[in-house]
């Protein structure tokens, strides 16, 4: 569909990409990651044809159409919220605006050659309208709002009336109502709440043309993508997979590199030593200065910088009480809207609670009344003995002084660490070498996020609760933070929508629907564990059974409220719960793999170096680790194949009763 050919873009002295070629087919889900400012964004308006590249050139297919959604908010007529959606369909409502016409004239027609006339366009009106999304536009349109987190009471609201994250969404649902052959998404997740997110996951695994998408969210882009588009300090490379399987291979690449790069280095020196050693004597004149043109012939290999995991310890806070905070009886309204009435929730020390639920739910409000920045109607909010609690939100960035440097904002928050322990904190923040130095007023958004959560880590406090604190940041940012956040040993609350970030650090999950907190123990993947088991209770009884908003327009039928599911609904939970289980398991083969071709790339760069065996035996002990291994390698590609058939047999399966769906 679309084709960039040989692309290069560069500002100032600086060279973004060079020699990019990439070809975007029907059915490719492209993940664009790089560092920020590595021309992500860039790349994206020059595919989209609203910024011209250096060299090189965009082929387009003939007639395909395009949708590309920016991070900035796009521009509304000040319609309702369904009008705008709706309106992004022109072709759609042209066609039925044609198809009006010609009915009303029809009605009025008495020449038989003309009504003949009229009834052959109508035919072709209707096959057109069809093809652009058929009459159904209204379900459509309220079925991705929907999916999007908006309510039925939002689609006559005037556009004007939403916030900046609420407006993007809408840009989003005007983009997907379209229906285009290739879908540009910068930043698509970064309005989404963990529902949106999920909804938006399954419908892009739906869509039948072509899309690019950036994300901060990883486990969103192993979702979605099949390949990913890397633009590194070293080039620009395409990788068949999701983005763990990227990383994989990025990190085999790497090792490889630098094993090929440590025996050079040591070929050179080797040759060095025999031109230091004969470059005076005249009879090894001509094989000195055959090595040096040889020596000057080489590439020397370049290690690129990678992002690694720098080692801290962060300050251990005063340890607490076994209870460290409560809410009791708490009633929270907004004007005639109560949020909460009787709220009952503790938290105990320990505890690592990631608040869920949609959006609009309260979990801000929640944070906000156990942070005590927002008072309540009526209950009580109690500390327990020798807490000491710390907030982090949005407003925290503002609150950075820009006249300092990024060091001495951290020394003005923490003035009894030692410079030295304070560089190596901003070292596992990103902030290496002359960095530090930097005045906050000249940061982004996202290295002051992350001054700002260096700084609030470094606060004695045993509470700590935090609203979102991956906004801003890319992914390599976001795994600094779950590594920082692992290493606190104090209490923690947070909310975000970032599943990975939830994963590796929440043992207990609070969810909240209806101003209402239901505590789940365990993990992530636990929490939703018994989500599914609750609800396929709850849909088996009719009793319970609720009503469901529509799913998105991607043929499933939802079955009516009271009514017990249906043989192809429960078939369809249960393959949807067996795929979840074949992908846990691939990911554990697919890490298990990662290890073990790890240690079979160390063991063959010690093979290429003579000098690591001084004996036979250690050459057959290292012979039969390294056998061993091959084997244990091709048993688990065996295992991952068969995993992947059977993952890809559930896909299909799925697939089919999507179109039985249809067909109903």
């Amino acid at each position: 569909m679309l084709v960039a050919n040989d692309i290069t873009k560069s500002y100032s002295d600086r060279t973004l990409f060079s020699g990019l070629t990439l070809n975007i087919g029907a059915g490719e889900r492209i993940a664009l990651v790089g560092p920020n400012g590595s021309g992500k964004t860039t790349l994206m308006d020059i595919l989209a044809g609203e910024t011209a590249p250096d060299t090189g050139n965009i082929i387009r297919q003939r007639g395909i159409s395009v949708g590309y959604l920016k991070q900035e908010a796009a521009a509304f007529s000040g319609k309702s919220l369904l009008q705008e959606v709706l309106d992004a369909g022109v072709e759609a409502r042209s066609i039925a605006e044609d198809i009006s016409a010609a009915r009303e004239e029809l009605s009025t027609e008495t020449d038989p050659d003309r009504q003949e006339e009229l009834l052959l366009r109508l035919g072709a009106l209707d096959a057109a309208l069809e093809a652009a999304g058929g009459e159904d536009r209204d379900y459509q349109a309220k079925a991705i709002l929907l999916g999007l987190g908006f309510k039925q009471t939002d689609f006559q609201r005037s556009i004007s009336e939403f916030s900046g994250g609420w407006a993007m969404r809408a840009g989003l649902a005007r983009i997907l109502f379209r229906n285009p052959d290739l879908l540009l998404l910068d930043e698509p997740t970064n309005h989404l709440d963990l529902e949106a997110n999920l909804w938006f996951e399954k419908y892009l695994a739906a869509f039948r043309g072509g899309i690019l998408i950036t994300s901060h969210d990883r486990a969103f882009l192993n979702t979605v993508a099949n390949r990913v588009l890397a633009i590194e300090t070293d080039g620009v490379a395409l990788h068949k997979g999701n983005y763990d399987d990227y990383l994989v291979a990025r990190e085999r690449y790497l090792e490889i590199l630098q094993a090929t790069a440590s025996r050079q280095e040591r070929e050179m020196q080797r040759q060095m030593r025999f031109v230091e050693r004969f470059r005076y004597k005249a009879t090894k004149a001509r094989q000195v200065q055959s090595r040096l043109k040889q020596m000057e012939k080489v590439e020397i290999i370049e290690l690129p910088r990678a992002t690694r995991k720098v080692h801290y310890s962060l300050p251990a806070p005063p340890r607490s009480g076994s209870e460290v905070i409560s809410l009791t009886n708490v009633t929270k309204r907004y004007g005639q809207n109560t949020v909460y009435r009787d709220l009952n929730l503790t938290i105990s020390r320990g505890d690592r609670i990631a608040l869920v639920g949609p959006n609009g739910a309260g979990k801000t409000t929640m944070l906000k009344m156990l942070a005590g920045v927002l008072p309540f109607d009526g209950g009580e909010r109690r500390l327990g003995y020798n807490v000491t609690s710390s907030y982090y939100a949005q407003h925290v960035l503002d609150l950075l002084t820009p006249t300092n440097t990024v060091l001495g904002e951290l020394m003005k928050g923490a003035p009894s660490e030692s410079e030295q322990s304070l560089r190596t904190l901003l070292g596992g923040f990103l902030f290496a070498g002359d960095d530090v130095q930097k005045p906050v007023s000249v940061l982004s958004g996202g290295e002051k996020a992350r001054v700002a959560l260096a700084k609030l880590l470094l606060q004695p406090s045993n509470l700590l609760l935090m609203d979102e604190p991956t906004n801003h940041l890319d992914i390599a940012s976001r795994e600094i933070l779950a590594d920082a956040l692992g290493e606190y040993q104090g209490t923690l609350c947070l909310i975000t929508h970032d599943r990975t970030l939830i994963r590796q650090i929440a043992n207990k999950i609070v969810e909240i629907v209806d101003g209402r907190p239901t505590v789940f123990p365990g993990d992530y993947d636990d929490y939703l564990y018994e989500k599914e088991r609750n609800e396929s209770r709850n849909e088996a009884s009719p009793a319970a059974a609720k009503p469901a908003r529509p799913d998105p327009p991607t043929g499933t039928v939802k079955r009516r409220s009271g009514r017990p599911l249906t043989e192809a609904e429960m078939e369809r939970r249960r393959l949807n719960r067996e795929a979840r289980r074949l992908a846990l398991r691939i990911d554990e083969v697919t890490a298990s793999l990662s290890e073990k071709e790890t240690s079979i790339a160390r063991m063959e760069a010690m093979f290429a170096d003579p000098d690591q065996f001084s004996d036979s035996d250690a050459i057959s002990d290292t012979a039969e680790q390294y056998r061993l291994l091959k084997e244990e390698e091709q048993s688990c590609l065996e295992e991952w194949e068969m995993l992947s058939l059977e993952a890809e047999s559930i896909d299909e399966q799925l697939a089919s009763l999507e179109e039985t769906a249809v067909s109903v």
